[in-house]
């Protein structure tokens, strides 16, 4: 839960809280945002800001949205604001990947940059070379923990990336055959020298933006009252919480958000990447992302000490955890509700949640809420096929954090596509249920046994979300 904002958020009143408690704003799944949901449906139905926003809640909505889409520059420059880009980094701007507030998407075949999608990096911990409690990972000693692809002039990128696919094919009952594919990444011209033996490489698009300031909002006990590690109850389903590392509150705490619940909250989560995506400093992460063999990147000018101020990260915090999930029209259509069936049937809901009331927090709009965002925030093993083998705090190399489904119907209509998984691989969500594997193989494997018209009835469901 985040601390209150010192800019125009009236504080809670006991007798607010009070009422917020006794009584949570009404269930209904039309309304995955509760009162927060908009009823925007175009192309800019993920820029919405919370519906029941108050009026100066809307003004630092609107100022950390500048600055949330605006491009950063070189150092130095008149813009003192908004300078001290890279010398490395992946994009100018938070919009250059969350497009439209919305997914990245995985670069075409033979491209030579990213756009949207980047590299994780690390090698693996051993008993000689064990990580610290703050550090999800070991950094690749040259490269660190994120390749960067992107830089300013008179600094080389660290290396250009090479994507390509496999393809499978996959049988339904129905005979129908589906095409899988899968990247195959490749680095070339690497600026700064070989890459470690053992290195780990993990590809990342960019998630969604809505919804973020409710899930954070959900109380932590009830996440982790929501896990079962060693599968007392036998479904098959062994969800656990990320512990993570807070540098605000210098203590380990539930992880929530990134594609492996690694970070603890919105907050962290944009100086994240402020620092790693577009190379700027904040109180959270004062130093250059550049690593001691990158001379030239350590010699560049910078923008400051932060680049970006404290309060300029709360405002495009402020921004992140306030924009709105879209409304469901649909929900009432039969073929939808024949789908949730569905979903429900074949196990989907046992790791995609359906439905969770937020609490009191700092954000009168955020507190109080039942939503329906479709996912637990666990860590699941989702099998081989998925792994990317790289550990992060306390997730496997084959576990990952449940990703939220709310406006999954929307992607299409936002930005143009619906690559999903953490890495774009499947192009719709019968792919993305095909690659599911491990804790999720038998769910899996009753939708590969679904008649043509459940199967139809089970996407409709999804494409209503």
């Amino acid at each position: 839960m985040t601390s209150l904002k010192p800019y125009a958020i009236a504080a809670i009143s006991i007798a607010a809280v009070s009422a917020l408690l006794l009584n949570p704003a009404t269930a209904d799944p039309r309304l995955p945002g509760g009162d927060t949901t908009t009823q925007f449906q175009d192309a800019n139905a993920f820029s919405q800001p919370a519906s029941n926003l108050s009026f100066d809640g809307r003004m630092d909505f609107s100022i950390g949205n500048s600055f949330f889409r605006n491009p950063w520059i070189a150092a130095p420059a008149t813009a003192t604001a908004r300078d001290g880009l890279g010398p490395l980094f992946n994009t100018n701007s938070c919009q250059g990947c969350h497009i439209k507030d919305g997914r990245g998407h995985p670069p075409l075949p033979g491209q030579a940059q990213a756009v949207s999608t980047l590299i994780r990096l690390s090698i693996p911990e051993t008993a000689d070379r064990p990580r610290n409690a703050s550090d999800g990972v070991i950094a690749e000693p040259t490269y660190g923990d994120q390749l960067q692809d992107f830089s300013i002039a008179g600094v080389e990128p660290e290396a250009r990336i090479q994507w390509e696919y496999e393809y499978s094919t996959v049988e339904l009952a129905t005979g129908a055959m589906v095409e899988l594919r899968k990247p195959l990444i490749e680095l070339t011209h690497l600026a700064y020298g070989p890459m470690h033996p053992d290195v780990l490489m993990s590809a990342r698009v960019a998630p969604a933006m809505i919804g973020l300031g409710l899930l954070e909002a959900i109380p932590a006990q009830e996440i982790i009252a929501a896990a079962d590690p060693d599968d007392i109850n036998g479904d098959g389903i062994s969800g656990r919480p990320n512990t993570v590392w807070d540098g605000i509150a210098q203590e380990l705490v539930l992880g929530r958000f990134g594609w492996k619940a690694s970070k603890p909250d919105v907050k962290q989560q944009s100086a994240a990447a402020f620092f790693g995506d577009i190379g700027i400093t904040s109180s959270l992460s004062p130093t250059e992302s550049c690593m001691p063999a990158q001379t030239v990147c350590v010699a560049a000018p910078d923008g400051g000490y932060p680049e970006i101020s404290d309060e300029l990260l709360d405002l495009v915090t402020f921004y992140s955890e306030h924009l709105a999930v879209p409304a469901r029209p649909d929900y009432a259509d039969a073929e939808v509700v024949a789908g949730e069936n569905v979903f429900a049937e074949v196990g989907c809901a046992s790791c995609h949640t359906p439905q969770w009331q937020t609490g009191v927090g700092a954000s009168p709009a955020l507190s109080g809420q039942t939503i329906y965002p479709y996912t637990d925030l666990l860590l699941h093993d989702m099998g081989e096929g998925l792994a990317d083998n790289r550990a992060d705090f306390d997730a496997s190399g084959t576990e990952w954090r449940t990703a939220p489904l709310w406006g999954l119907g929307s992607y299409q209509v936002v930005y143009g596509h619906t690559q999903l998984l953490h890495d774009g691989r499947a192009r719709n969500s019968l792919e993305a249920i095909l690659w599911h594997g491990g804790e999720a193989e038998q769910s899996k494997n009753r939708v590969m046994q679904l008649s043509e018209d459940r199967l139809a009835q089970l996407l409709a469901f999804l494409d209503s979300l």
